[in-house]
C-alpha cells in the first residue's frame, strides 16, 4: 500500500499537467477498495463480536442455571428442615396427648375411689348416728330409773355432792394454808437475816464519798494568773473545751474544778495539771491538752471497766459492755462511786444466791450490770433500768434472768426470776452501808443534768454546761447560724423555761456564748 501511495505521488509530481479525469479514475480506484477493505474489517469485528456475545450469554445462561439450582436446592433444605421440625412437633404433640390421656384416665378412676369412698363415711356417719340416737335413749332411760331409785334428779345429786366436797376441802386448805404461811413467815424471816448478816459480814467493801468539786495545786499566784489569762481568756477556753467550771478564789495554791460530769471534771483537773507542770498556757496548749488528756481519759476507762470485770470474773462482755462499765468509775449515786457500788452488788449477789442453793454466776452477773444504764441516762430519755436493759440487748446480752434483774431492780418492771428480788436486796444493803450514800448529791446531779438537757432543746445550741454548782449554764451556740441578736433572745428563752419548769434555789444565770474563729494556714 505504501508502493502504491508513493507511485501516486511521483506521478502527481512528475505529470502535473495531467488531466482531472485521470486523477479522478485514480481516486476511485483507491477510494473503492479502502471501501471494501473496511467493510471487511467491519464484518470482521461484528462477527468477532457476536461471537463474544454469544459465548457470554452462554456463560450467563450457564451462572444463571447454577445459582436457580443452588437456590433450589438451598429451598429444598429448609423444606426438609420445616417439615422435620413439623414432625417433631406432631410427635411432641401427640406424646403430650397421650399424657393427658393418662392423666384422665387416673383422674376419672380417683373420683371413683372418693365416690366410693365418701359412700362409706356417709354410710358410717348414718350408722353412727342411729347408735348415738340409741345410746341417748338407754342413757335417758337408766337416768331416769336412778332417779326413780334416789328420790332426787341427777343435778340435785350433783350439787349435793359438790358442795359436801367443797366444804371439808375448804377448810383443810385453810388450815393447811395457815399452817403453811406461818412456817414460811418463821423461816423466811429467819433465812432473810442469816443470808443478809452472812454476805455483809463476807463482804465488807470501802465507802467513799466523792464531791462535785475537785481541787488543783499550783505553785504560786504568779501560774494562778497566767491560767486565767489577758482578760480571762484562757479560763474561758479551759471551760468552753472542758464543760467544767474552774474556779479560782483568794485561797492561795488552789485552784478548784466543779463539775456534775465526773469524766469532764477529770479531764478539766488533769489538764489543769499538765498545763501547770508544761509552763506553756495558752489558748492552743489548752486546746491541744484538752484533747490529748479526753484520749488518755477514754484509755482509763476502758482500763477500769476491763479490771472491774477481771474482777467479778465474768466473760463474754461486749466491748461497748465493758467502755460503759469503765464510765461508771466518773459517776456517782448519791456521793457513792457506782462502778465500786456494782462490783460490790455482784459479789453481794453471788453469796446470796449461793445460800439459796441458785447459780452465784447469773446472780453476780445480774448485780454487775443493774446500774449500767447510769452510764448513758443523761444522753437518753427514760430511768436507767430501762435504758440499761435496752443497751444489753442491743449488744448481745442473752440471759432474761440479768435483762429482767436490770429492769426491775427498782421494782420498774415485775419480777420474773428469783435473780430480780436477789438484786433489789443486794442493791440495797450497799447502799445501805453508814456513809455510802449522801441523798442531797443525787438530787444535785439530777436538778444539773436538767438544767443542761432544757438549755440544749433551743434551736442553734450546740452545747450547753452547767457550772457554779448549778447557779449558771453556759450555752454554746452555732455562730454561723445565730447572730449576736439571737444570743440575746436564746439566753432569755432558757431563763424563762428554767423558772417555769425547774425549782432551784437562789438564782441561776444563763450566758450564751458565741464564737466565730477564722484559721488560715501558711505554707
Amino acid at each position: 500500500m505504501q508502493i502504491e501511495v508513493w507511485l501516486f505521488i511521483l506521478i502527481v509530481l512528475a505529470a502535473p499537467s495531467l488531466g482531472a479525469g485521470v486523477m479522478w479514475t485514480l481516486v476511485k480506484h483507491f477510494s473503492t477498495r479502502s471501501i471494501a477493505r473496511a467493510t471487511k474489517e467491519a464484518e470482521s469485528v461484528v462477527a468477532a463480536a457476536r461471537a463474544q456475545a454469544e459465548a457470554r450469554g452462554k456463560t450467563i445462561e450457564l451462572q444463571a442455571e447454577k445459582a436457580a439450582t443452588e437456590r433450589r436446592h438451598a429451598l429444598d433444605r429448609e423444606m426438609q428442615s420445616a417439615l422435620a421440625d413439623v414432625k417433631a412437633s406432631q410427635a411432641r404433640a401427640e406424646k403430650r396427648e397421650e399424657t393427658l390421656d393418662r392423666k384422665l384416665e387416673q383422674i376419672g378412676q380417683r373420683e371413683q375411689k372418693l365416690e366410693s369412698r365418701e359412700q362409706r363415711i356417709a354410710d358410717l356417719e348414718k350408722r353412727t348416728a342411729e347408735l348415738q340416737t340409741g345410746l341417748e335413749a338407754e342413757r335417758a332411760e337408766i337416768r331416769e330409773r336412778i332417779e326413780k331409785v334416789a328420790g332426787m334428779t341427777m343435778g340435785e345429786a350433783r350439787e349435793l355432792y359438790m358442795a359436801e366436797v367443797r366444804r371439808h376441802a375448804d377448810h383443810d386448805a385453810a388450815v393447811l394454808a395457815q399452817k403453811i404461811v406461818e412456817e414460811a413467815e418463821r423461816d423466811a424471816r429467819d433465812k432473810a437475816r442469816q443470808i443478809t448478816l452472812l454476805a455483809i459480814q463476807r463482804y465488807a467493801a470501802e465507802n467513799a464519798t466523792e464531791t462535785t468539786v475537785r481541787t488543783v495545786k499550783i505553785p504560786s499566784d504568779d501560774v494562778k494568773g497566767r491560767i486565767i489569762g489577758r482578760e480571762g481568756r484562757n479560763i474561758r477556753t479551759i471551760e468552753r473545751a472542758t464543760g467544767a467550771d474552774i474556779l479560782v478564789d483568794d485561797t492561795p495554791g488552789v485552784i478548784s474544778v466543779s463539775c456534775f460530769d465526773k469524766v469532764r471534771q477529770a479531764i478539766a483537773a488533769e489538764t489543769l495539771q499538765r498545763l501547770v507542770a508544761d509552763g506553756r498556757i495558752h489558748p492552743t496548749r489548752i486546746e491541744e491538752l484538752v484533747a490529748q488528756v479526753t484520749r488518755d481519759i477514754n484509755e482509763r476507762i476502758q482500763k477500769d471497766g476491763q479490771a472491774a470485770i477481771l474482777e467479778t470474773n465474768l466473760r463474754g462482755m461486749h466491748p461497748k459492755v465493758i467502755e460503759a462499765m469503765g464510765k461508771l468509775a466518773f459517776r456517782t449515786s448519791y456521793g457513792q462511786n457506782v462502778l465500786r457500788h456494782s462490783v460490790e452488788v455482784a459479789f453481794l449477789c453471788q453469796m446470796i444466791a449461793d445460800e439459796l442453793g441458785l447459780d452465784g454466776t447469773i446472780a453476780r452477773r445480774a448485780g454487775f450490770l443493774h446500774d449500767i444504764g447510769k452510764a448513758m441516762d443523761h444522753e437518753m430519755e427514760g430511768g436507767h433500768p430501762a435504758i440499761g436493759v435496752e443497751f444489753l440487748r442491743k449488744h448481745g446480752e442473752k440471759s432474761e434472768a440479768v435483762l429482767n434483774a436490770v429492769g426491775g431492780h427498782h421494782a420498774d418492771i415485775p419480777a420474773t426470776t428469783p435473780y430480780t428480788p436477789i438484786v433489789m436486796a443486794a442493791d440495797a444493803i450497799s447502799s445501805a452501808r453508814p456513809g455510802a450514800r449522801r441523798e442531797s448529791m443525787e438530787l444535785y446531779v439530777k436538778r444539773l443534768q436538767q438544767l443542761e438537757a432544757l438549755a440544749r432543746e433551743h434551736e442553734f445550741v450546740d452545747e450547753a454546761y452547767a457550772i457554779q454548782a448549778g447557779r449558771e449554764v453556759r450555752v454554746v451556740v452555732d455562730a454561723k447560724r445565730a447572730d449576736d441578736a439571737y444570743a440575746f433572745r436564746i439566753a432569755q428563752a432558757i431563763a424563762k423555761r428554767v423558772e417555769e419548769e425547774m425549782t432551784f434555789p437562789g438564782e441561776i444565770k444563763v450566758t450564751v456564748l458565741r464564737e466565730l474563729r477564722a484559721e488560715a494556714t501558711a505554707r
